[in-house]
């Protein structure tokens, strides 16, 4: 399992790394449409376990995605981080303390659809961010990458309180914690001993606009939209009885498996990073 878990990181970054750093804008846009449309079928097959229509529905999503982001201009992008985030603090973040609807139910259905914009706005912002450099889309993605790899470690080493046991038991406060605090030393470093090779970070970016105090609130609140955000997508798997949201990555489970704290943090960093 280590060794395909490997394989396929390695096969990942030899395509997304080179598709990121060639400012060839239609490879790109092909690679996101691809990503996009995974993770919405991936989605609906949480929502809906058993569904056949599933392919078809992620099909009409992707096309449509593709063509307000890619074919045309997108000219509300802020329209879309703003209700991404809305629909995060409102709609989904509770459903970790009140649960979630039955599968069988117009409340499913209605929140199916909510989380599939979402997804929506979580690609947004992936091509609104990669618009000001690969560089600052990936930043952005490595404070999600460290707060779960140090929480991984810190939980290892200190966990004793559970963060969520009905949702994901192996989840405690001192790995979340943890994770939080690496990211805010990484943060610290990169800024203060960065120049000019991580100047256009993310991070950078934030505290030059508000100083050390809002970045550290910032990065706080990005990592724990991140905890949220995987938390969510536990309870989905766990309420479908499924292990993995599918098995297009193998040794990592699915796209959503990989990117589910990344839905809410991406729109949030957007739409702070616009506000900035």
């Amino acid at each position: 399992m280590l060794k395909t878990r490997i394989l396929t990181a390695l096969l990942l970054l030899a395509v997304l790394l080179p598709v990121l750093y060639s400012n060839n804008f239609t490879a790109f846009a092909v690679v996101a449409c691809l990503f996009f449309g995974a993770a919405i079928w991936e989605s609906f097959r949480l929502f809906n376990p058993g569904s056949r229509h599933a392919p078809l529905i992620a099909l009409f999503w992707t096309a449509a995605f593709g063509y307000a982001f890619f074919y045309t201009a997108p000219t509300a992008t802020t329209f879309w981080f703003a209700i991404s985030v809305l629909l995060w603090v409102l709609r989904f973040a509770p459903t970790l303390k009140f649960g979630l609807p039955p599968l069988a139910s117009s409340t499913n259905t209605t929140l199916s659809l909510l989380y599939a914009l979402s997804v929506v706005g979580c690609f947004a912002a992936i091509v609104t961010l990669f618009s000001y450099s690969a560089l600052y889309l990936l930043s952005v993605m490595a404070i999600v990458w460290v707060a779960d790899v140090f929480a991984y470690f810190s939980g290892k080493a200190f966990g004793k309180r559970k963060l969520a046991p009905s949702i994901s038991p192996g989840k405690t406060w001192e790995g979340a914690i943890g994770g939080c605090i690496a990211v805010l030393v990484l943060a610290t470093v990169t800024v203060l001993v960065g120049g000019e090779i991580f100047g256009n970070t993310f991070a950078a970016h934030v505290q030059a606009s508000i100083g050390w105090l809002g970045m550290y609130a910032v990065l706080i609140l990005i990592v724990a939209a991140s905890v949220v955000g995987d938390l969510f997508e536990s309870q989905l798997k766990r309420r479908a009885e499924m292990k993995d949201s599918s098995n297009l990555l193998p040794g990592h489970g699915g796209v959503l498996d990989r990117i589910d704290a990344l839905v809410p943090v991406l729109p949030l960093a957007a739409l702070i990073g616009a506000w900035l």
